[in-house]
């Protein structure tokens, strides 16, 4: 029993060191993580009434569209991608943009048990499930005039012409795609973060995103 106790702690200190080793930045943390779902086409998007976030509601996921990214609350975490089906980035929750928190429970697709429950027509109890520091950090977070929201950020109509086979997995070619396609100007810190990270990541040259990619994949053994 001894001996398997200390070969736990050893496996999980291994876990934590890798997961800070793959660690981008501040909010977006383990890049191009595969999370379960599979968008075979564009989306059906559908703006949430009232909020500058849309949503699909043909999909048996937690599916949504705001400030230029799409966002998915899977497995109770949130993740993030430029491109409709990944690959996805995971978000630490005290960095998902307040608009995306604030979405009424009734548009998730497939909530989790915990939203069991709660009001349909109000944003889920984040508070009270990320805990007090959470809400300590985020204060107001479900509070805020509705005259004031921004403006919903156009929809990245374009990708409806990439889908089975042409669906560009490598973020490089993503990249060069929508800034050909897609001229507008995040307004959110954690989605102008994403948007840096892969241009800094398109521009480098091929010898470098391959000594990047063994970094990563030596980084996921570890996970």
């Amino acid at each position: 029993m001894r001996y398997l106790l200390i070969v736990l702690s050893m496996l999980l200190a291994s876990l934590t060191a890798a997961r800070a080793d793959v660690s981008v930045g501040v909010g977006i943390h383990v890049p191009g993580v595969s999370i379960g779902i599979n968008m075979p086409a564009y989306p059906r998007l559908v703006r949430v009434p009232g909020y500058p976030v849309y949503y699909d509601p043909r999909v048996n996921v937690n599916f949504f569209f705001y400030d230029g990214l799409y966002w998915v609350f899977q497995g109770d975490n949130w993740y993030v991608s430029s491109w409709y089906n990944g690959p996805w980035d995971w978000v630490d929750p005290y960095d998902v943009p307040l608009y995306v928190l604030r979405v009424p429970v009734r548009y998730y697709r497939r909530p989790p048990p915990y939203f069991h429950g709660w009001r349909p027509d109000a944003p889920p109890r984040w508070n009270e499930h990320w805990g007090h520091e959470w809400e300590q950090r985020r204060g107001g977070w479900d509070t805020w005039d509705r005259r004031a929201a921004p403006h919903p950020a156009p929809l990245p109509s374009y990708q409806r012409n990439y889908s089975g086979d042409r669906y560009p997995r490598e973020p490089e070619r993503q990249q060069t795609i929508r800034s050909e396609r897609y001229r507008y100007q995040p307004r959110e810190p954690v989605t102008q973060q994403h948007y840096q990270k892969q241009r800094n990541e398109n521009q480098k040259g091929p010898q470098d995103r391959g000594h990047g990619n063994q970094r990563e994949e030596r980084g996921q053994d570890r996970r």
